[in-house]
């Protein structure tokens, strides 16, 4: 089943330039066709192709159907993005398809990359929820200062990875299953240790994802998946 995201559909019934394109150029698709469209919001829509061109495609909505939230709280992994995008990007699709709220990258003392553009990793995320059909787009935030980040105020669990020594239970033993939670991923070289003391300071939990040594990306997958199974 081929869905196309549709984020204004319920201003608009035209689908959006890039979305049409794939829909009657691609795919070949057209007038009185049946397809499935998604605004990312939580509702997926059967509509009916009623014009078709090259680069524009409208449609009559004929049923909205509301895709119960697939987790009772709001999941966040907020990861310092690695030097290689490829990687950044793998894990933004891969999360996504497990299932997960939100996504903030953090420009920490190590990080190997302190300037990302998320237009791409945006593209990432809506792939992804059609591949998955999952009618809800994660958020994704712009690159924020870690010192800046972890004193804004969130309202649920919060734990940071690190590989220092110290008391780190692990993330699915101390996890409240029904909470919002967060959980912060350093960068190659791991948090400063100036770092993980000012987010203990701010209320982060120090947590630990297993005995192996994990890259960035793996971590911060290990993280979601643990979240979201947790909840499930």
């Amino acid at each position: 089943m081929h869905v196309f995201y549709t984020p204004d559909i319920q201003k608009s019934n035209e689908l959006p330039e890039e979305e049409a394109q794939h829909c009657t150029r691609v795919l070949r698709l057209g007038i009185g066709d049946e397809i499935t469209l998604t605004d990312g919001k939580g509702n997926f829509y059967k509509a009916e192709i009623t014009v078709a061109t090259n680069k524009r495609c409208f449609v009559t909505i004929k049923e909205t159907i509301f895709q119960e939230p697939l987790w009772p709280c709001h999941l966040h992994i907020a990861m310092a993005p690695t030097k290689n995008m490829d990687r950044n990007e793998w894990f933004a699709e891969k999360a996504t398809e497990i299932g997960f709220d939100e996504l903030t990258f953090l420009n920490c003392r190590f990080s190997e990359r302190k300037v990302i553009k998320t237009e791409r990793i945006e593209k990432i995320l809506v792939s992804a929820i059609k591949q998955s059909l999952k009618a809800r787009l994660p958020k994704l935030n712009e690159m924020i200062e870690f010192n800046l980040f972890i004193r804004q105020e969130f309202k649920g669990q919060k734990f940071i990875a690190h590989c220092y020594e110290g008391e780190k239970p692990l993330l699915k033993n101390v996890l409240k299953p029904g909470e919002d939670a967060l959980v912060l991923i350093g960068p190659e070289g791991d948090f400063s240790e100036e770092e993980v003391k000012k987010a203990i300071e701010q209320g982060f939990k120090p947590i630990s994802l297993g005995k192996s040594r994990l890259r960035t990306e793996t971590a911060a997958l290990v993280a979601c998946h643990t979240l979201n199974l947790q909840n499930q």
